[in-house]
Parts: C-alpha cells; sequence; structure tokens
C-alpha cells in the first residue's frame, strides 16, 4: 500500500485547503442566517418573485426560511460547486500527473503490477475525498451548534451523503478521463464538473428537459427533494453510479495498455 499513503501524503495540504475553504464558506453562511431569519418574509417574497432564478435552485419547493431550507440552498450551493470542482481534479490528476510530472518511468519499474497501481489510486482518491468531506461537515456542525437554530440532524446528514456520492461519481468518471490524457487534465476535470452542474439547472428551469437528472450528479442532491421527502432519489443515483463504475472500468482498461510517456 506504499502508493496509497504516498498519494494521501502528496495531497494532505490540498485537502486540508479544500476542506477549510469550504467548510469556512458553510460556516460563515450558517452564521449570518439569524440575521437573514428577522428579514426571511421579504427574502420568501423577493426569491418567490424571481421566476426561472427559483426554479433553478429549487426555491419554489421549500421554505427558504427555515433553517434547513437555508442550509439545503446556500450551503448545498457552495458544497456542491466546491466539492465537484475538487473531486474532479482530483480524480482527473491521478493518472495522468504521472507522465506530466515524468515520474512514471520510476513508478512502473517498481514490482508491482499497473492493476495495482490503478487500485491504489483509485482508493487515493475516495479516501481523500472523504476527508475532506469530513472538514466540512466539522466545519458545519460547529457553527449550527452555536447559533442553537432548529437543525435537523438527519437532514444535515443527508444533504452531505448525497454530496460524497456525487463526488464520488465526478472523481469515477475523471479517472477514466485521467487514463488517456497526459497533460491540461485540470481544466478538463472543471470543465466536466461545470457541465454536469448548468446540466442541472437546465433540467430544473425546463421540462422538457428532465431527462438531464438522470445524467447528471447534481440530480440527486436537489435539496427541496432531499427536505420533502427525508430522502434521496435512486432513480437519479443509481445511473450515477453507473457512470462512475463504466469511468473506473475504462480507466483500468486504458492504462493497463496504454503506452505510456516516460
Amino acid at each position: 500500500m506504499t502508493i496509497l499513503k504516498r498519494e494521501i501524503l502528496s495531497q494532505k495540504f490540498t485537502i486540508l485547503i479544500w476542506g477549510l475553504a469550504i467548510g469556512l464558506m458553510v460556516a460563515v453562511c450558517i452564521f449570518i442566517y439569524p440575521e437573514m431569519s428577522k428579514q426571511m418574509d421579504q427574502i420568501n417574497d423577493m426569491m418567490s418573485s424571481m421566476g426561472s432564478f427559483t426554479k433553478a435552485f429549487g426555491m419554489d419547493k421549500m421554505d427558504f426560511g427555515t433553517l434547513t431550507g437555508y442550509y439545503a440552498v446556500e450551503c448545498g450551493n457552495m458544497l456542491g460547486i466546491g466539492g465537484a470542482f475538487f473531486a474532479a481534479i482530483l480524480g482527473v490528476s491521478a493518472l495522468m500527473k504521472e507522465e506530466r510530472d515524468r515520474t512514471a518511468e520510476f513508478l512502473l519499474t517498481h514490482p508491482v503490477s499497473r492493476t495495482k497501481v490503478i487500485t491504489q489510486k483509485l482508493i487515493s482518491v475516495f479516501v481523500s475525498i472523504i476527508i475532506m468531506n469530513t472538514i466540512v461537515l466539522i466545519c458545519s456542525i460547529i457553527p449550527l451548534l452555536i447559533i442553537k437554530g432548529d437543525v435537523d440532524w438527519g437532514l444535515v446528514l443527508l444533504f452531505h451523503l448525497a454530496f460524497l456520492i456525487l463526488q464520488f461519481e465526478i472523481a469515477g468518471i475523471c479517472f477514466g478521463v485521467s487514463a488517456f490524457i497526459w497533460k491540461f487534465g485540470i481544466g478538463i476535470g472543471i470543465g466536466i464538473a461545470a457541465v454536469f452542474y448548468f446540466m442541472n439547472i437546465i433540467s430544473n428551469i425546463t421540462a422538457d428537459a428532465k431527462a438531464l437528472k438522470y445524467i447528471t450528479p447534481f440530480g440527486y442532491t436537489d435539496g427541496s427533494f432531499i427536505v420533502n421527502s427525508h430522502s434521496l432519489e435512486g432513480k437519479y443515483i443509481f445511473p450515477g453510479m453507473g457512470f462512475m463504475i463504466v469511468g473506473i472500468v475504462i480507466a483500468y482498461v486504458k492504462y493497463t495498455k496504454k503506452d505510456i510517456r516516460a
């Protein structure tokens, strides 16, 4: 498990910075809530009159004035976008960076098969995502306890679980892409995550585009559905896990046969 340890240790500052950056933004939003709640009637009226913008973020289906609704929209967007970018960068860099940094020859001359290299790198990506999300969750729980609001902890954990699954899916897809490239990976990864995000917005605004929910991982992180049903939408999660598995399988098939740039 030497490669696994090396990968996680090499990413420790990246994981910490992303976790604290996202977590502190979520914490700031939570600390702002008590002041915003005093003017929530006006805010709800304003939101309800914004038409497509309200639909884009699912605010037409839940009460933005409650702490849970506020958390789902404001904190969910930060964790969704930030977490998606983090997972995409991590996944798309996993295999690519050995060729980009000219370390592939050193790594692959060791008595370890390519399959083991891929496996340990994949595990390191998922472990890094779990650590980052743990940091964010801690940063979220502390301010929620401090403001002493009416918190549904089950829903909070469901939100974070949904975004954890989203990050796994994006990381798996980008991991597959990583086997085909040796540079420009970060831009490609961010592009993939951004496309998924805007696909979800389009599907929220346009009834004819609802099928996009089956493609974008943001489809099962819809805060309004989680708040109203106290569950995640399995009909969107299962296709997403299918895309993740396909990406991982492609990575194994391609990288084990790939002519590595030394």
